[in-house]
């Protein structure tokens, strides 16, 4: 089983968010229907990106680095500035 970090970005206002579920398409039909509070009324939404991991720990661990200041640089660097 994996755990996978994803990036998320709104089709509407094109802001991103990031999270971490083992089960990543039933995470965006979430998402997509309403259902996370942070989310809600933002979407529709599209993966731009996520990363697949073995332990949930480490899944947890990638979301917070991907949400900080040199996460979102690495980010930039890996996706290039047109999907941020």
């Amino acid at each position: 089983m994996f755990y996978y970090t994803y990036i998320l970005k709104s089709k509407k206002d094109g802001k991103l968010y990031t999270g971490n579920t083992k089960d990543l398409r039933k995470r965006l039909t979430q998402h997509n229907r309403g259902y996370s509070t942070y989310t809600k009324g933002k979407g529709p939404f599209e993966v731009i990106y996520y990363e697949a991991c073995l332990l949930e720990e480490k899944a947890r661990s990638r979301e917070i680095y991907l949400k900080s200041g040199i996460g979102k640089r690495y980010l930039k660097n890996r996706l290039g500035a047109s999907y941020l």
